[in-house]
């Protein structure tokens, strides 16, 4: 890696939490941390949020040196991976700072991965930079090739800025990947095509169904795609042959023969991977969420700012992640067309 770690975000934290692994009450050792740092966004997918979206006062969300002091504690407790999403989470003024600092859990062996979810407006200008701290592969949210529907889908983004920076992700050295949410009636006859390329590119392609999160002023029931109707209309295609393989998230993978690339299916409605769950997600506002699919929250930046050392941290972290709960309670159905949980992707870190 390039240069040295941020060291006015580094000391913020004086001293780690000292404490043992983290397993909840079902035995699942939480090994991957996904952080949203900002829930801004310069785009408006119509799936994610709604167009005239009211933001988080900038006051109220996270500093950066609290942002690192918090992963921090994590990686502490047995983070291996770490993933930054937002909102978009290169939106965020200085982001890179926070990059930087992190990175040197990296250099220590204390952090496996860090890694984050874009999409990709932004990626041109800091791929490289964000290489050379130790990065070596992102997520890229793209459910489309076509403009015309990319605009409608994002309600005013240019296609040509993302795929710039896909191609300066791939220059930098970044191994990427693109996830795309399957749209009922939109670009699920674009599925093949978006295989081929991203597969064509040498990226991996995941495929996600539509989520209830948050008011987005349309009804999900008219977007939700079921992937398991997906797969069987690829199989007609191409060859699929499932893989014991996981990167650590979610997704179920199938090599395709075709292509010789990877599939991945994220099926949080028709086949749910909460048995296997790793995952917590912090917000931008220091709220703490053991499962995605439910209203629980700690607040954890009050423990943050009570103490200048990490035990209050520490203990507030262990509380949370003994109330994780097994599964989460998505419903999409005429009956249950409203959110199943009130906060938006953006502000969990998607």
């Amino acid at each position: 890696m390039n240069g040295s770690p941020a060291t006015s975000l580094a000391s913020a934290s004086p001293r780690a939490a000292l404490s043992s692994a983290m397993t909840d009450p079902f035995g699942r050792t939480i090994s991957y941390l996904r952080v949203s740092v900002t829930d801004r966004c310069d785009l408006r997918c119509f799936y994610c949020m709604s167009e005239d979206m009211t933001f988080l006062p900038k006051a109220d969300l996270l500093t950066l040196e609290e942002l690192d002091r918090l992963c921090s504690a994590f990686i502490a407790k047995g983070v291996k991976k770490l993933r930054l999403t937002g909102g978009e989470p290169l939106v965020r003024r200085n982001v890179m700072s926070l990059v930087r600092s992190l990175s040197r859990h990296l250099t220590s062996g204390a952090l496996g991965e860090l890694t984050l979810t874009t999409n990709g407006t932004q990626l041109a200008k800091h791929a490289r930079e964000l290489a050379d701290c130790g990065v070596r592969r992102i997520n890229v949210s793209l459910d489309t090739l076509d403009p015309k529907k990319f605009r409608e889908i994002t309600r005013w983004g240019e296609i040509d800025k993302v795929l710039e920076g896909i191609e300066a992700a791939r220059a930098a050295g970044l191994a990427v990947k693109i996830n795309a949410v399957a749209l009922k009636n939109l670009n699920e006859d674009e599925v093949p095509g978006l295989l081929r390329w991203a597969h064509g590119k040498g990226m991996g392609l995941t495929l996600i169904e539509v989520m209830p999160m948050g008011e987005i002023g349309a009804g999900r029931i008219d977007q939700y795609l079921p992937l398991s109707l997906v797969r069987a209309r690829l199989a007609q295609q191409f060859t699929l042959t499932d893989l014991a393989e996981s990167t650590g998230g979610p997704a179920r993978y199938v090599s395709v023969a075709e292509t010789g690339g990877k599939l991945g299916f994220i099926t949080p409605m028709t086949h749910n991977f909460c048995e296997s769950c790793n995952r917590v997600r912090i917000t931008c506002t220091g709220t703490l969420h053991t499962c995605l699919g439910h209203e629980d929250a700690s607040d954890l930046r009050k423990p943050l700012r009570a103490s200048s050392d990490d035990e209050l941290l520490a203990a507030a972290i262990d509380r949370a992640i003994g109330l994780k709960p097994k599964g989460h309670d998505f419903i999409i159905d005429r009956r249950h067309d409203r959110p199943s949980v009130s906060r938006h992707m953006s502000v969990t870190g998607g």
